[in-house]
């Protein structure tokens, strides 16, 4: 049985979205570094939280 669906919305809570954010961010960087190894590809992500902070990732080919 798998997981219910969701509504997408904003989190009111601060706290809350604050840990949303920072598991989402993690696990979109993990996935575009694995997308970047397993298909041999150029990956470039950048995330700005709602305060400003910079987060980015990119890969580069070595030749």
């Amino acid at each position: 049985m798998g997981r219910g669906k969701i509504v997408i919305r904003r989190i009111d809570n601060s706290t809350s979205r604050q840990v949303t954010f920072s598991k989402r961010r993690s696990g979109l960087l993990k996935k575009a570094k694995e997308l970047a190894i397993l298909c041999d590809a150029e990956v470039g992500v950048t995330i700005f939280s709602s305060t400003g902070k910079l987060y980015d990732f990119s890969s580069t080919r070595s030749f």
